[in-house]
């Protein structure tokens, strides 16, 4: 079963969602500069229909750490 945050971070890292993990982060996925993070944040609102603040974007340092604020907002696929 495919993990939609995993997805969504592949299509916009346009890297393999295999490649992916909660600890994927900028420190360690030279994909994820700041262009591919304003493009994830545009992802993310628009899939899980949220609007995320600016401390929300910043707590995003991981995919972990995106999917707990998702959990935060009420978004359960994640």
């Amino acid at each position: 079963m495919s993990d939609p945050l995993f997805d969504l971070f592949a299509q916009g890292l346009k890297v393999s969602a295999d490649q992916l993990t909660d600890e994927s982060s900028p420190d360690n996925t030279p994909q994820w500069d700041s262009l591919a993070a304003m493009n994830l944040v545009s992802l993310i609102e628009d899939t899980f229909d949220v609007e995320l603040s600016t401390r929300d974007i910043m707590q995003m340092r991981s995919i972990g750490l995106a999917r707990q604020a998702l959990k935060d907002k009420g978004v359960d696929t994640v």
